[in-house]
């Protein structure tokens, strides 16, 4: 069966900025699609905030096995009820990639219980993205390290958990460091957070970081998805088994 993908994003830097549109004239989530596509284990959906139902209706949230979230601008003008869907989805199964400025999001909020504060300046700094994890699904196909010429500096602390899987460090040319990719387990579910994408850099058309966000795709893939997360009362006591 093919992993079902709901690409969402914001959609609007695209529209509002002539050369953010320029550079993603279809929106972010449309060039992250392009690649996708090309993998035919991949059943590819775009929706994004200005969507009927936000993009995500209870029918496309019902059938998303991994979904990937851009956000950056206009976190709050995501609904609460919303955020609570798609939060107790992950929570039976689905997985989540949460990419570049969707650290400040509800969804990823909620899901951490952080704040995901960081250090962040916007000086198009060269970025190294080092992979601490070469045997890691997430890494197939990528050496040891990333280079993204132009990038939004993001660094520590960052308000998060410890992670569950620490996949990539970064440094930045300006001297910052960053954890910059690693994967965190939600009960039954997973999340994975990456940091390259700031919306005026072709960060989106890097084809190694487009490589990890496939290969996470398949790593968070649910076996299945619970129908709730309720706990089942026990009728015998395992002591009389």
């Amino acid at each position: 069966m093919p992993i079902n993908v709901t690409i969402w994003n914001e959609y609007r830097h695209e529209k509002e900025n002539p050369e953010i549109g320029k550079l993603y004239p279809d929106g972010m989530h449309a060039a992250i699609g392009d690649f996708l596509r090309k993998d035919s284990s991949f059943n590819i959906r775009l929706a994004c905030l200005d969507d009927e139902s936000q993009g995500l209706p209870d029918n496309i949230i019902n059938s998303t096995d991994v979904l990937i979230w851009w956000g950056h601008c206009y976190h709050n003008a995501v609904s609460d009820e919303l955020v609570v869907k798609l939060a107790d989805r992950v929570r039976r199964g689905m997985g989540v990639v949460f990419l570049h400025s969707s650290h400040e999001s509800k969804l990823f909020k909620t899901l951490t219980g952080c704040s995901g504060c960081l250090s962040w300046r916007e000086e198009g700094e060269t970025q190294i993205i080092w992979n601490l994890k070469p045997n890691h699904p997430i890494t197939q196909g990528i050496n040891g390290y990333i280079r993204i010429d132009k990038e939004e500096t993001y660094g520590e602390p960052f308000g998060i958990p410890e992670p569950t899987e620490s996949i990539f460090m970064s440094w930045f040319s300006g001297g910052n460091v960053f954890r910059s990719g690693w994967v965190l387990n939600v009960q039954n579910g997973k999340m994975f957070y990456f940091q390259p994408g700031h919306e005026s850099f072709p960060t989106y058309y890097n084809e190694d970081v487009l490589r990890v966000i496939s290969n996470a795709v398949k790593y968070l893939a649910p076996v299945k998805i619970l129908d709730n997360v309720k706990g089942v009362w026990q009728k015998e006591s395992v002591l009389n088994i």
